[in-house]
């Protein structure tokens, strides 16, 4: 067996032993690895940067110890962030006593004042890996603390000291912490920070926190029509500010919004949970948002917390059709009721727990118990207090709750049956809703575009179905042939109406197919054998409009916080000229495929119906003949018949606009 071992060692040309184990230190991890830690290197990995620093001042704003902060975005991409809280310790640390608190902090992963909870009642920063982090990933960091009336200094590079902490005299009348940074570009690249951006997450604290003013300043050049130079955040209304302003001129069903706050009862050892602050409105007509936070942290994806909210107000709304005995109520679902409602939730718990550092979505298990009782017991009261407001809300829920039964009675082919026949394991990702109406099939080349257009897709309405490699071509391809074809079969059994002579337009599962391919000679290759296999064997989908092809960018413009989206090679150079100055320094990035695009551009340029541009398969009746004649030239089975047809068309062509 030994010699058989060694054997094969020798003959992978390879050795593995004790050497080949690094062993990284300090925060060289962090700058390996920076996905781990902030979720990647693009745009909103960049952001997050700012968000860890703000987040810590703001920590110390709702613990009490701060009621300003400043946020500056200076030029070269530099940000600073000062509050007036209780500043970080600078005496030595207990168990490094040769260096500083500060400094242990920003260079030590896990190290901070929100274990315990005895610094902090509760906090956004729950790891100890936030400033050391920005650190890490910072070509250049500078720290000044203002405590015990001294001011003291020290700076970092890439998560390093380079200076000793200094103390740097006297001061009075200030005191607090001020971070000034600028991100790693051999992290980043050429990102810089948006002044957009920063001024909404600024804005967006200040309505978080009552008890907080954020002093925004950037430098003249960056600011725009929607980002002034300079402001003074403060927001004493909270969240009822914000919801007034996001809806403004928006017909309601209640005469104001439903506002309050409450706090959490205590746990069994006497200490306070935290408390919850809420803004909800519903709408007349349109669709509505929800927005969540847990310690002043964005939870786009919710969690425990907004489960705890959408439990109170069903239950609570369901209870009083009751009373009212109205047995329509019990058809009511948080789907009814949350659909047209604009709103936002704020918790403030102890200790909470997120899933990933990039903190997305509340997992604290007692969140959804905590928020369910204080709203419960508030929402019944609001509702009991104001009969007349309590009945249209009612009535208005139990609308759409019908509606929404009625549309799933008169759906033509129910989807969980005609899922269930799918041969589709890990390929389809459906959409959620059951009607055909207002839904749409996106077709992907591959597994790398399906993953990025399965992260950019509304899952209510989009579904995406991965297509291998080049399909069958069916102009020149046997009915044996097209028979066997996987990639077809799976195509037909997603559409659920059938193919050919079996084709039935009344079990159709999607309301519109949309071919999005690369922007590239091999993506329209691709769509041309769709577009083929639509005209061949569903050409009624193709008559009936139903058949679209996405139009995604080729190139993103970006410099000075602005990009934009370029289709083609000449699009590029129009915009070029057109939406930035004269001479300044632009980066031009070309996708190489839908699979290597952002979800977040994807969805921005090719899936979101608000923005982006469909072209609409269309035969023209009038002249059926020639459409036939031209399939089967470009298609079919005789070659020389494309041959003609590139010659004729040959002298017709730009060659600017030749791809090879």
């Amino acid at each position: 067996m030994n010699d058989l071992f060694s054997k094969g060692g020798a003959a992978s040309g390879a050795t593995y032993t004790a050497a080949d184990i690094e062993v990284l230190e300090g925060l060289e991890p962090v700058r390996r690895r920076p996905g781990m830690y902030i979720g990647g290197t693009d745009e909103n990995a960049l952001h997050h940067l700012a968000a860890e620093i703000l987040d810590n001042a703001m920590d110390e704003a709702v613990a009490g110890h701060a009621d300003r902060i400043e946020v500056t975005l200076e030029p070269g991409n530099w940000l600073t962030v000062r509050d007036n809280g209780r500043g970080i310790p600078t005496d030595p640390h207990p168990k490094f006593p040769k260096l500083s608190a500060l400094e242990v902090i920003f260079t030590t992963l896990h190290s901070g004042g929100k274990f315990s909870g005895k610094a902090y009642d509760t906090s956004g920063g729950l790891h100890g890996v936030g400033s050391s982090v920005v650190n890490a990933l910072s070509e250049r960091l500078e720290v000044e603390v203002a405590r015990d009336r001294t001011l003291f200094t020290q700076a970092y590079a890439r998560g390093k000291a380079i200076t000793k902490l200094k103390h740097a005299g006297a001061v009075h009348n200030r005191r607090g912490t001020t971070i000034r940074f600028r991100p790693d570009p051999e992290i980043f690249g050429r990102q810089e920070f948006s002044a957009a951006r920063l001024y909404r997450l600024c804005r967006s604290k200040a309505y978080l926190y009552r008890g907080v003013e954020i002093r925004w300043a950037c430098d003249p050049a960056l600011a725009k029509e929607e980002v002034p130079a300079q402001a003074t955040l403060h927001f004493p209304g909270g969240l009822a500010d914000f919801l007034a302003t996001a809806i403004e001129r928006r017909s309601q069903v209640t005469p104001a919004p439903y506002t309050g706050e409450a706090s959490f009862a205590e746990n069994a050892q006497g200490e306070k949970w935290g408390r919850c602050e809420w803004a909800l409105a519903w709408l007349e007509q349109g669709d509505g948002f929800l927005s969540t936070y847990a310690n002043t942290i964005p939870t786009p994806q919710g969690g425990t917390h907004e489960a705890g909210l959408r439990a109170a107000l069903v239950k609570g709304l369901r209870a009083y059709g009751e009373l009212k005995k109205e047995k329509r109520a019990a058809s009511v679902t948080a789907e009814d009721l949350f659909g047209g409602m604009a709103g936002m939730l704020s918790v403030f718990i102890r200790d909470p727990q997120f899933q990933g550092q990039t903190k997305d979505r509340l997992t604290s298990p007692e969140a959804s118990r905590l928020v369910e009782a204080a709203l419960r017991d508030h929402f019944d009261h609001w509702l009991a207090g104001d009969p007349n407001t309590a009945d249209n809300l009612l009535a208005w829920a139990i609308e759409r709750a019908e509606e929404r039964i009625r549309r799933r009675e008169q759906k033509d082919t129910p989807r969980k049956s005609a899922t269930r026949k799918l041969r589709l394991p890990g390929k389809l990702a459906d959409c959620a809703r059951e009607s055909a109406e207002g839904t749409e099939l996106f077709l992907v080349e591959g597994d790398s575009a399906g993953g990025s257009a399965k992260q950019a897709r509304d899952r209510e309405t989009q579904a995406v179905l991965p297509l291998r490699g080049k399909i069958l071509n069916v102009a020149s391809a046997s009915a044996d042939k097209l028979r066997q074809n996987q990639e077809l079969k799976d195509l037909i059994e997603a559409l659920g109406c059938g193919a050919g002579e079996r084709f039935d337009i009344g079990k159709l599962r999607y309301g519109r197919v949309v071919i999005m391919t690369d922007a590239d000679v091999d993506g329209a290759h691709i769509a041309a054998l769709l577009m083929t296999f639509f005209y061949k064997e569903l050409p009624e989908l193709v008559r009936q409009g139903r058949v679209h092809l996405a139009q995604p960018p080729l190139y993103r413009l970006q410099a000075g916080g602005k990009s934009v989206y370029a289709m083609d090679d000449r699009d590029r150079e129009r915009l070029l000229k057109t939406e930035f100055k004269p001479n300044q320094k632009v980066e031009v990035s070309r996708f190489k495929g839908l699979g290597e695009m952002p979800p977040a551009s994807l969805k921005e340029t090719t899936m979101d119906p608000r923005k982006r541009t469909l072209l609409k398969v269309v035969l023209p009746p009038e002249d059926r003949a020639r459409t036939s004649e031209l399939m089967e030239a470009l298609m079919g089975r005789r070659p020389e018949l494309r041959f003609k047809f590139i010659q004729e068309q040959a002298a017709k062509l730009d060659t600017e606009d030749l791809d090879v």
